[in-house]
């Protein structure tokens, strides 16, 4: 019998689709067994060892690059280390097994399990230090927001494109001392501030939908390979994204050129981080504003997922029940 060849374009789609969103599902289950426990390290590790488990039943030859950490700096899924079965389909793969560690920790809304997957080759290998970030949601003129602006003036010039005045913006901001000049700036201007202490991957997609999360735009200073996921996940959903790598030692100079990184001053835009067709998936472990998370019942496990696709647009909301409770 001769062999079928699956298109690129049809494997992210009919297969990959709802095979990543397996992977999610249960490295948040994993996680969610220890909510609240006060254990950081071991919540992230469980959420890490279900998605590698998992990752490896897939039919794919999949390259982490973005992962927990850099060559021997992390246990599993590190960047570079290569997932997936023998012979598959050609994958970069962006992981955050637990963003939102202090969250899952202390049992706060919004920790969430998230991954994305792109071809081969267009996600970008961005080094484990932060970078610089600004995010709108969908339907304004390109360019209604700038990185290089100070925060009042892209307030006032996003209140104008909304068509409202400047009080009726909220910028998402991470609770960082850092951050309190940029805090003091958005709120002269007459915008309301809402401040989160981890995960800003969701407060990023949270900008692409403000009338149901009640934010408007997303400003400063967090981790690159969140910053990649996030701009994953705009790439499926729309909205605009800028981003710069805070390469500000000269240790964190040689990791950026180690990673093939010639411009470290270099303004990303959504288009620069995810240049092909990707999927992006995120399943909650923790309520939260764009996810319910992980429900624990007599014998059944609920979970939310959202997973997305970029060449389409397509975006799904799974809400699943588990009864098979020994595959976790």
């Amino acid at each position: 019998m001769a062999s079928i060849t699956v298109p690129h374009s049809l494997m992210l789609e009919r297969i990959l689709a709802m095979e990543i969103v397996r992977v999610t599902e249960r490295a948040a289950v994993n996680a969610a067994r220890l909510r609240g426990r006060g254990e950081e390290k071991a919540a992230d590790q469980a959420a890490v060892d279900a998605m590698r488990r998992e990752l490896n039943k897939l039919p794919i030859d999949g390259t982490v690059v973005i992962g927990e950490g850099e060559l021997d700096e992390a246990p599993m899924l590190f960047i570079g280390e290569k997932v997936g079965a023998e012979g598959g389909f050609k994958v970069d793969i962006a992981v955050d097994p637990l963003e939102g560690t202090t969250l899952c920790a202390k049992n706060m809304p919004g920790a969430i399990a998230t991954l994305a997957m792109a071809e081969h080759g267009t996600l970008l290998h961005a080094p484990d230090i932060y970078m610089d970030k600004i995010a709108v949601g969908p339907g304004y003129p390109k360019g209604v927001v700038d990185l290089d602006a100070p925060a009042d003036e892209n307030i006032r010039a996003l209140a104008k494109a909304k068509g409202v005045k400047p009080s009726a913006i909220t910028a998402m901001v991470l609770d960082r001392p850092r951050h309190a000049d940029l805090i003091a700036a958005v709120r002269k201007a007459g915008a309301s501030v809402s401040l989160i202490t981890d995960g800003d991957v969701a407060a990023v997609i949270h900008t692409a939908d403000p009338y149901k999360t009640g934010i408007d735009i997303f400003l400063g200073i967090g981790g690159a390979p969140e910053g990649v996921l996030a701009a994953a996940a705009l790439r499926c959903i729309g909205g605009q994204m800028q981003c710069r790598l805070v390469v500000d030692t000269e240790e964190r100079r040689e990791r950026t050129a180690k990673m093939g990184i010639r411009d470290p001053r270099k303004k990303y835009q959504i288009e620069d981080m995810v240049r092909g067709d990707c999927l992006f998936a995120a399943t909650g472990i923790t309520d939260g504003r764009m996810l319910q998370g992980v429900r624990f019942g007599d014998g059944i496990v609920e979970t939310q997922t959202v997973v997305m696709r970029s060449v389409t647009g397509t975006v799904r909301w799974i809400k699943a029940e588990h009864r098979q409770l020994d595959k976790f």
